[in-house]
């Protein structure tokens, strides 16, 4: 049993033992209306007392869980109470005051309000006749036994209808509580498996990025260095590994692989001049001197590496131009002199490449072109790819 249930229980026992005494003590201050009436009112004022603590107490405190009375059991247990307090008023009016008690027990104690209502009505229509009866009829007992049980009732009736509906708002606001909570750990568990699905998706571009594509070079200078076994492809080899190595310690360490914020072209042409010792293909690289955001850094140079990489894997050029400019916005171009995109489109799903690239662009509020350039008889001349990024103006500095 809750620590709530029992000062609740606590409350009612005091209550009805502090009735119990004052009526005991009106009865014997009354003088007897007949011989052997005070004890007769006795034994009604302890009916009452037992009827609450035998039969209605186990139910106070019901709202906290405990199970609702049967029909059966509250029927009784109501019939009881009205028949007892009818008797007692019947022999003395004054009896009238254990209302205090049975009516809240009335309303405890039944199973829905309509059973309330209807049984504190009739507990009335009962008790005026009852005091009518103790006053042999008359015109002045009629009429004020109708008023003080129609006083009676009608203020039972005010009072637990509002608490009824402060009952009844209470339960609903329990309800709207608990319904939030359940949508408030809903949505908590949503927005961590978004989190986690977008980060998922962050370090699947880093991978395929960075070390999917050095171990690609390395595959590639591997094949050279079995053909021709030159030292200079052995020695390209253990660059692109240490590399490697080092972009994936870089990312177990949770650390963005971005260049320094001063440092992007320096990166780019980094990035240009190895592939040109990979691949032999002429890379040409023309930046303009800007400091950008890290993150604008970082989509930039992956956009660039993603470039080359599918210049090195399709295009079969002879050589490759990467140019950044910044002004309102910062745009990279990407181009080689190859053969062009064969009908493949930035929507079509034959691998991460050029999918993951748009997505890190929209990421920063960019956007992702690539198309094929053409000559004056309309055929292809190579691949153009394109990245624009709009600057704010604390992203740039002159």
């Amino acid at each position: 049993m809750s620590l709530t249930i029992r000062r609740e229980r606590l409350g009612w026992d005091l209550a009805a033992t502090a009735l119990l005494i004052a009526v005991v003590a009106l009865i014997f201050a009354d003088g007897e209306s007949f011989a052997g009436s005070r004890w007769m009112l006795i034994g009604v004022a302890l009916a009452v007392y037992l009827l609450y603590a035998l039969g209605a107490r186990p139910y106070v405190g019901i709202h906290e869980g405990v199970d609702d009375p049967s029909p059966l059991a509250s029927a009784l247990l109501q019939i009881a109470l009205v028949a007892v307090l009818a008797a007692g008023t019947a022999i003395e009016p004054s009896m009238l005051l254990l209302q205090t008690l049975v009516l809240p027990l009335i309303w405890m104690t039944s199973r829905s309000t309509t059973q309330a209502v209807l049984v504190t009505i009739g507990n009335g229509i009962v008790l005026a006749l009852a005091y009518a009866y103790a006053g042999d009829f008359s015109a002045d007992a009629v009429s004020a036994g109708v008023v003080t049980t129609a006083l009676s009732a009608a203020f039972s009736l005010a009072l637990g209808l509002w608490i009824t509906r402060i009952a009844q708002w209470g339960v609903q606001r329990q309800t709207l509580l608990t319904e939030l909570t359940a949508a408030q750990a809903g949505l908590e568990t949503a927005s961590r498996e978004a989190g986690a699905l977008e980060e998922r998706a962050r370090l699947a571009r880093d991978v395929h990025d960075t070390i999917a594509q050095s171990l690609t070079s390395i595959v590639m200078l591997a094949e050279r260095a079995r053909v021709d076994g030159s030292p200079a492809a052995l020695e390209l080899i253990e660059g692109a590994a240490r590399e490697a190595l080092l972009e994936a310690r870089t990312l177990v360490a949770v650390a963005s692989p971005a260049p320094s914020a001063d440092s992007l072209g320096d990166a780019l042409q980094r990035l240009g001049d190895r592939f040109t010792r990979e691949t032999g293909v002429r890379v040409d690289v023309a930046v303009s001197d800007a400091v950008l955001a890290r993150e604008v850094q970082v989509v930039l140079l992956r956009c660039a590496q993603e470039g080359l990489a599918n210049v090195r894997k399709h295009s079969g050029a002879t050589s490759a131009r990467v140019s950044l400019t910044v002004g309102d916005a910062a745009e990279l171009t990407v181009g080689d002199d190859g053969r062009g995109l064969g009908g493949v489109t930035i929507d079509d799903d034959r691998g991460f490449g050029l999918a993951g690239m748009r997505d890190r662009v929209a990421l920063v509020g960019g956007t992702l072109t690539v198309q094929d350039t053409r000559d004056d008889s309309g055929g292809a001349t190579g691949t153009r790819l394109a990245v624009r990024i709009p600057l704010h103006p604390n992203e740039e500095t002159a």
